[in-house]
């Protein structure tokens, strides 16, 4: 209905006070109090003339078939119910969640001991590849293929 705080309440009397007068504003009140009763009285009768009009009708039994027709029983659903129910009592720390922990655990262990293995076998690589570089350059001397200053490499191919 009308949805009315204190302030408001108050606003409206003080509106009414000096509207109406000192002397006239308990009749006013009373007459408006008698008012809402009968209205409310009304919406009562209304609302229970239209229950009975629905019960008579048979709607309360159409509405109880549907829903008996839409349970989970009578669909055979009764079933999945218990299992979410089940499942919604799972216990995280059961013996398969423990052994999941430990395979994931030993998976990661695994991964990282081949990640280890690869970055030693770079790094071995990386300097053997070091090791044959040096050996090289101290074994045979870089011959020099820079033509001479002054000449290009037609002229050298003439002199020769």
């Amino acid at each position: 209905m009308l949805d009315l705080g204190w302030t408001e309440l108050l606003l409206i009397g003080i509106v009414a006070l000096i509207v109406v007068g000192p002397k006239d504003l308990p009749v006013l009140f009373r007459n408006v109090g008698r008012f809402m009763g009968k209205a409310r009285g009304m919406a009562r009768e209304f609302s229970r003339a239209m229950n009975e009009a629905a019960e008579e009708s048979g709607v309360k039994e159409a509405t109880k078939g549907f829903k008996d027709m839409t349970s989970s029983k009578s669909l055979g659903l009764d079933g999945v119910e218990n299992e979410f129910r089940s499942a919604a009592k799972w216990d995280p720390d059961s013996e398969t969640a423990k052994l999941a922990r430990e395979r994931a655990a030993e998976a990661q262990a695994r991964r990282d001991a081949l990640r280890e293995r690869k970055e030693r076998g770079a790094a071995a690589a990386a300097g053997d590849a070091d090791r044959e570089d040096a050996a090289s350059s101290e074994t045979a001397p870089v011959p020099d293929t820079a033509p001479a200053a002054g000449t290009t490499a037609s002229e050298d191919d003439t002199k020769a």
